[in-house]
């Protein structure tokens, strides 16, 4: 028994685990191997994210770029006094960071609707 060879090893594999598993999602075998159709699909996503993204933007240099227009066309807001501080001061070095924030969190929270919509295209059951 000494002078036989070791017996070759073999590979265990989980077949019972293979076979309960259902048929694969068209729509994640689309993405995963970058058919015309998973590609629509990211692009899509990626024309969300990047339209909100854009509109967002536009709302802070509207919001922020039209404070130094108000100032500069009635020099008399300017001049005002809140709280002891002139109200340019106030608006760009105080209540700006609270504003760009909020902004901020908006895009966070339209971003991850948008990217949970994909999710639920892509996890939807074929009809």
């Amino acid at each position: 028994m000494a002078d036989e060879p070791p017996l070759p090893r073999t590979r265990v594999v989980l077949g019972e685990a293979a076979a309960r598993r259902g048929p694969a999602d068209p729509a994640r075998t689309d993405l995963t191997e970058g058919t015309p159709i998973g590609d629509a699909l990211v692009k899509g996503l990626i024309r969300a994210q990047l339209a909100l993204a854009l509109r967002l933007s536009l709302v802070v240099a509207a919001g922020l770029g039209a404070l130094p227009l108000l100032f500069a066309a009635a020099p008399a807001v300017g001049g005002l006094k809140v709280f002891g501080m002139n109200l340019p001061w106030l608006l760009l070095g105080v209540l700006a960071f609270p504003f760009l924030v909020l902004v901020g969190a908006a895009y966070v929270h339209w971003a991850e609707r948008n990217e949970q919509d994909f999710t639920a295209v892509i996890r939807r059951p074929e009809r």
